[in-house]
Parts: structure tokens; sequence; C-alpha cells
């Protein structure tokens, strides 16, 4: 007799319901229980995939995707708008293939930065090696040597990349409420010098190199017999454990390690240096910072200084009950003049 696959997922039911039934079996019947179900299970049918391949297109043309005069993402047949449901009740498949999509947009946002604002990409950290990882930054020609006005640009947290607010309104609505790109055309033609962070790009991913593991049985004095019973039972326990890994997740994704990038492995990290290596070497007389969600807090490891409302003498220190950039006193006596 097999058993099919809803049967598997009624196994945690069935295995409470004989705990209630029996005053709850020790160990040794739970494995034994657990054995026999084991046993009668039809790997065959239960390895079969209802989920398609996870091998997406790597432009917004093999996607049949493309922006409009309105910056609109549009199906280029039908003129629908991005559907994220492509297949039916296959929500990891239709999530995978949302972020390739969000990928392909980071790229496509990076040339629109350099193409359409007119910025260039610099490369961090400034004295990277060929060989270590790297991010970048971007800015305009006249950053550091515009003697009027600079604007800085930080996004939020999640999975945006420089000149980006949000992905999800990119896809659904439109690049002006999606990316920093009006923003950044607004701040040129008004004579701002720009700088856009990219506080998310803090590693590379690197495929994780295959470990062999090499028995020690033989190198242990114990009796063949014994080494064998425990060879048997270590292979099976292995033969188990693959089988529950690819039932869980039938297409196995290559392991991958992150390797950060030198003082930018985070958002905080990203914001100082971009501050010590570019910003304050602006000879600009007014820096001007526009923050989204978490950009603010990164904003704040630039140790600002917040001018809140209070009776005190301006400038006095004034006590904060949240942990973020010093408070001192804004002087209600000066704003009442």
């Amino acid at each position: 007799m097999s058993i099919s696959l809803s049967s598997l997922i009624l196994l945690p039911i069935w295995i409470n319901m004989a705990q209630i039934q029996q005053g709850g079996p020790d160990e040794k019947e739970k494995t034994t229980a657990l054995k026999d179900l084991l046993s009668r299970i039809d790997l065959d049918e239960l390895m079969k995939k209802d989920e398609p391949p996870l091998d997406f297109p790597d432009t917004l043309e093999g996607f049949e995707y493309a922006f409009n005069e309105k910056g609109q993402l549009r199906h280029i047949k039908t003129g629908e708008p991005f559907v994220f449901n492509y297949r039916e009740d296959l929500h990891r498949w239709n999530q995978k293939r949302y972020e390739a999509l969000g990928e392909i947009i980071t790229k496509y946002v990076y040339e629109l930065l350099e193409k359409d604002c007119n910025l260039k990409k610099v490369t961090i950290p400034v004295d990277a090696t060929e060989s270590e990882p790297k991010s970048f930054i971007f800015m305009s020609e006249d950053a550091l040597t515009n003697p009027q006005k600079l604007m800085v640009l930080i996004h939020g947290s999640g999975v945006v990349r420089a000149g980006q607010w949000a992905r999800r309104l990119i896809i659904n609505e439109d690049l002006d409420s999606g990316t920093q790109i009006p923003f950044i055309k607004r701040a040129v033609n008004e004579g701002y010098g720009v700088i856009v962070l990219n506080p998310n790009e803090n590693y590379i991913e690197v495929e994780k190199p295959k470990t062999h593991v090499q028995s020690t049985s033989d190198s242990t004095d114990e009796p063949a017999e014994k080494r064998e019973r425990k060879d048997k039972v270590s292979k099976e326990t292995k033969k188990r454990r693959d089988f529950y890994e690819k039932y869980r997740n039938p297409q196995r994704e290559k392991e991958m390690v992150q390797l950060y990038i030198r003082e930018n492995g985070s958002p905080e990290e990203h914001a100082v240096y971009v501050w010590d290596h570019f910003i304050a070497q602006s000879v600009a007389e007014n820096v001007f910072f526009v923050a989204h969600s978490y950009g603010g807090l990164a904003f704040v490891e630039l140790n600002c200084c917040n001018w809140v409302s209070s009776s005190e003498p301006l400038d006095t220190s004034v006590e904060s009950m949240l942990p973020d950039c010093p408070r001192v006193s804004a002087d209600l006596q000066v704003w009442e003049c």
C-alpha cells in the first residue's frame, strides 16, 4: 500500500491522535511508528514536482513587459499591468518570478540614473582592490565642486537599491512614484549637486564551495559489525533528511555565502563611509538630505543634531527618551520673535 501526499500532510494529526488515545507513546514507540509510515510512502509519487522550473528571463523583453511613455510597466501584447499570480496556487514560484523581475528593474533604474539623469557611477570602497567585493553610489559631475548646494538621497530598507523608493510602486504604479528620478531631475534643474546613496548594497553573494566530509569510522577500534551498523544508520538518516529537504524545497537552489563590502557592511556604515569620503569633501555651503524610512536612521549615524521645541536657551542639551541623535533646544523665544 502506498501513501499519498495528502496522507503525509495528516501525519502530525495522526501522531497527536495516537498520543491522546494511548496516553503518549515513548520515544521507541514513536520511532517505530514513523519508520513504519515512511516505509509505506510512495517516494516516486511524492517527489513529482508540481512547480515549474525557477528559470526566468533576464530582460524586461523576456518577461514581455516594458515601461510606456508614462513610466508605467505594461505587458507588451495586452497592455495590462503586471500580474503577480501568473500561475494559480504556486505562490513560491510567483514570488520568485516577481523577485527576478525586480532585479531587472533595479538594473533598469541604474541605467536611467546614468542616461536620463546624467549621474556617474562611483565605485566604493574608493581604494578597493580588483578582487575584493565592491559597491557603488551615483553622483552628479558637480557633486563635490558645487559651491552652493548639495542634495543627498537615501532610500529605506529591503530590496530597493540606489535610485529607488519602493519596488512595489515601480511595478504597480509608475517610475515617478517608485524612484528618486523626479527628485534628482528637479534638483539638477535648480542648481544642486546630487549624491545618491546605495545603503542596501552591503555584500555580494557567491556560491558556497562544496565540502566533503570524510568518514572517521575506519580510524576507530570499534568492531567491524558495529561500524557497519553505524554507517548504515548514518546513511539512512541522511537519506531521510535529504528526502524531507527536497520535499520542502523541491527545486533546491544553490547555497550561497555572503561576502561583505569593506566599511559598507550595513546601511549605517555605508552612510558614514559616503559622508567621510564624499559629502565631507564637498565645498557646498548647504547640504540637504532626503531620506525615506530606514534611510533616516542611517542618516542619524552621521552624528547630526536635532533642534527641538523647548523653553531652554538656544543650543541647550535636551534629554531624549529615544536613542537617536543629540537633541538641543531651538529656544521658543527665538521663534516667537
